[in-house]
């Protein structure tokens, strides 16, 4: 078998890329239209309106699309909201609230470091000692250690400090429920290969009004909002953009849209809830006791390595789930419940780690 061949046969349960439905997967696979015309304006227009549903976002709000990962939307987002003359204070429980915290610190804007282990931020008491900040970020789902924050709680704090509450939504968006007026967001940052369940490549930030207000000059060509929302206006973007996956985003929101967002955190929820019974009765156990729809991150009982059992699901049924690094490399892994997953896919993953272990 070819690498490549090796490759395209992984039956991927990790949490980005996702499993992706035939329909989307055919989109892609069609000629890539061109761009600059009427017709793609208007599936642009629709997409930005559909996401903005979905998000519950307040009246006036605006998305900004960008042709790159998610992390360029972490760091696009704090060049453009945040200002080096005053502090933002992070969330740092895990490898994406540190990356939140670096980016700060790259562009010189003073960070106040909220570091916490599986604390879900609940009762406010991780928060009461930051004195007067800008900005609060958080990301909703810390995936690597698969553990879910309040993010009502985290509002009530940018409420008491009138400050903007700019939240991290890429691996919790459509599988969690994330409602940008309900949870006072004022800057949604989410990707198009997690909870959309589409490949890799666009980024995308919700800005509420007041976060709109905060948008000033940036130091970046590309990753500037003000020409990304002149160019958004009429359905266009600055650049070229990823249009294929565009094509896919329109399907996959038309069908959210349609069907409401709520089916879409129930079926993610079921998914998740029959993976955590199947594997009860293995040397298993949940890493956080707040755990999201999109994922389940599980932690060895055992004296077996959680990287072996990773190989071992890779070489042996050509199961993907991923693994993670650190401290935690032999002791946890994470198996994802995003995209196009079913009760099927959840038993052959439950047959497997049984052989397994």
């Amino acid at each position: 078998m070819t690498m490549l061949e090796n490759l395209i046969r992984q039956d991927v349960f990790t949490p980005g890329p996702v499993r992706m439905a035939d329909d989307i997967l055919r989109l892609g696979a069609v000629q890539t239209p061109y761009f600059r015309n009427e017709a793609f304006s208007q599936l642009v227009l629709e997409c930005e309106r559909w996401l903005l549903k979905i998000a519950n976002a307040p009246a006036g709000s605006r998305v900004v699309f960008l042709t790159a990962a998610g992390t360029a939307a972490m760091e696009a987002t704090v060049m453009n909201l945040l200002a080096q003359e005053r502090p933002a204070a992070v969330i740092n429980g895990g490898t994406f609230g540190q990356r939140l915290v670096d980016i700060c610190e790259l562009h010189r804007v003073p960070v106040l470091q909220v570091k916490v282990d599986r604390d879900p931020l609940s009762d406010g008491s991780a928060l009461a000692e930051l004195g007067k900040v800008d900005a609060l970020l958080v990301t909703a789902h810390e995936t690597s250690v698969g553990h879910l924050y309040d993010l009502h709680a985290t509002a009530r704090f940018c409420r008491d400090q009138n400050c903007l509450h700019v939240v991290d939504g890429i691996s919790a968006f459509i599988t969690d429920p994330i409602d940008m007026q309900s949870q006072g967001i004022d800057a949604l940052i989410i990707s198009s290969h997690k909870g959309l369940a589409l490949p890799p490549g666009l980024a995308m930030v919700l800005l509420s009004p007041a976060a709109l207000a905060r948008v000033h000059g940036s130091c970046s060509y590309y990753f500037d909002f003000a020409s990304h929302l002149r160019d958004g206006a009429r359905g266009q973007t600055p650049f070229t953009p990823a249009v294929s996956i565009f094509l896919q985003l329109h399907e996959r929101l038309r069908q959210i849209v349609e069907t409401g967002i709520e089916a879409e955190w129930a079926r993610a929820q079921s998914v998740a809830e029959y993976f955590r019974r199947g594997i009860s009765r293995l040397p298993l156990a949940p890493y956080s006791t707040h755990m999201p729809n999109a994922m389940t991150a599980l932690e060895m009982t055992n004296r077996a390595s959680a990287m072996d059992v990773v190989r071992e699901l890779e070489s042996r049924h050509r199961i993907m789930v991923a693994p993670n690094g650190g401290d935690l490399r032999d002791r946890v892994f994470r198996v994802s419940h995003m995209g196009a997953t079913s009760i099927n896919d959840m038993d052959r993953v439950i047959a497997a780690l049984a052989e397994i272990l």
